[in-house]
């Protein structure tokens, strides 16, 4: 009995990821009452979008790899690591049975504390759970301890959850809401907004004439039009990595196009996971909403809820330069930044913070800059053997070659892994500094709360 169901378990693992995530996404769906063909309809698109996504990535890698070795072997410039965006770690976690263990328990939590009262939010982002899930297959990665992984799965989800209500006045300003609007966001990115919210305020009392000097976003957007589009971006970026690979002048122009193809269809793929949830989403918010009644009920979607505000993209173009600039001279980073060049990872929390100021988001984002890639350059070995180990390795890339990923969580993916190595290893030492981390880290965000009440009385 039990080799056979050892067998059938070892059977669907193997299948691989996006056949596993068709069965059980569809199953879901069915199990909270959405119909039939709704529940296939989201598990065949989640199945295409990891297949497409894969394809892109395998795209990017085959297309920039050569260039990329030719570059750090004729200067010597240790950016040794390729970056590929988010999208591996969304193929790596939702290729992991483990992610939807983390997001069942999230589930729970997140039900638990909805009737405690301690929050007004529903998260029906269940795409996104996969942000949570990689700090948990990282942590789990080091410490090989499940219970202290879900432990702190469970404590960065909560403190989504109390960010998700925080935030909800400033984004019904900052979107022109109504009062009667249950939109808000519980996505992981604006979970850097506390230490945003710190240099704002350095701001305030250092360099208090800078907004002064603020410009329309609208219009700058206008100004540069199709020259700021992805696809521009991207044909930027392939000159760039030809012109440091010294490549030939047709490789150049076939890395340029490549480039600006990737970074399109990162995007337009990317929004194929949205659709593929949303069966599930709706049975789990309609659940919820018959228990609840006469309950105030915030509804938590993806970030680009905020994604109509011009300011979000003004910034993200004058962020790709600096970004390359301070990877090539920055001490202890071995990133190039490929798939992750545009920096909305970090911009919406940024307009949520200064609430649209151009100049104060730049600033503040060229500071936090570095966080993102010592990040990058910490989780590139878990990345990469994760990858390996799922038999999802990126065509174009050589064996032996390290990736990862310039993405959300940069603060939470570093305590992870020291936490990690702590319990792993028993190491007092680590062990105090992934504690006071994250004790710094709980007052922070206290802080960042009342300074967001403070500001909205004002």
């Amino acid at each position: 009995m039990i080799n056979a169901l050892e067998n059938g378990f070892n059977f669907f693992i193997g299948l691989g990821g996006p056949a596993i995530m068709f069965v059980v996404l569809t199953l879901l769906g069915v199990i909270f009452r959405a119909p039939l063909s709704k529940s296939i309809e989201g598990g065949l698109r989640m199945a295409i979008a990891l297949t497409g996504m894969s394809a892109v990535i395998s795209l990017l890698t085959e297309a920039f790899g050569p260039a990329l070795n030719n570059f750090v072997a004729s200067t010597g410039i240790e950016l040794s690591i390729t970056d590929l965006g988010w999208a591996p770690l969304a193929l790596i976690t939702w290729g992991s049975i483990y992610t939807l263990y983390f997001a069942f328990i999230c589930f729970v939590l997140n039900i638990i504390l909805l009737f405690m009262k301690a929050t007004e939010t529903l998260n029906v982002d269940l795409f996104n759970i996969w942000n949570v899930s990689i700090l948990g297959l990282l942590l789990n990665y080091y410490a090989h301890n499940i219970v202290v992984t879900s432990v702190f799965v469970l404590f960065i989800y909560s403190m989504m959850l109390l960010n998700a209500d925080a935030m909800k006045p400033t984004l019904d300003k900052v979107l022109d809401y109504d009062e009667n609007n249950i939109t808000t966001t519980a996505h992981p990115s604006f979970l850097i907004a506390p230490l945003a919210m710190l240099i704002n305020r350095f701001i305030d009392i250092c360099l208090p004439f800078i907004d002064r000097f603020d410009f329309d976003a609208e219009t700058l957007n206008r100004k540069i039009g199709f020259w700021g589009s992805k696809f521009a971006i991207g044909a930027y970026l392939g000159v760039f990595i030809g012109l440091l690979g010294q490549q030939s002048t047709a490789a150049i122009f076939e890395l340029a196009f490549t480039g600006g193809v990737a970074l399109e269809l990162f995007s337009i793929v990317g929004s194929w996971f949205g659709p593929a949830i949303e069966p599930l989403s709706d049975g789990v918010q309609n659940a919820m909403s018959k228990r609840l009644r006469g309950r105030r009920l915030l509804i938590a979607i993806d970030w680009p809820i905020v994604a109509s505000r011009a300011e979000v993209w003004a910034v993200v173009n004058l962020l790709a330069p600096i970004l390359l600039i301070i990877a090539m001279i920055l001490p202890g980073n071995k990133v190039m930044p490929l798939g992750g060049i545009l920096m909305t990872i970090l911009t919406p929390a940024l307009l949520i913070v200064t609430q649209g100021k151009v100049i104060r988001m730049t600033l503040i984002g060229t500071i936090l800059i570095p966080i993102y890639l010592w990040s990058a350059t910490m989780v590139a070995k878990f990345i990469t053997s994760a990858s390996i180990a799922m038999d999802n390795f990126p065509a174009g890339l050589e064996q032996g070659q390290t990736f990862t990923s310039v993405d959300s969580n940069p603060l939470e993916k570093m305590i992870a892994i020291v936490l990690g190595e702590g319990v792993h290893q028993f190491d007092i030492t680590k062990l105090a500094i992934a504690g006071l981390g994250i004790v710094v880290y709980v007052l922070l965000f206290v802080w960042y709360k009342k300074q967001l009440k403070v500001r909205l009385n004002k």
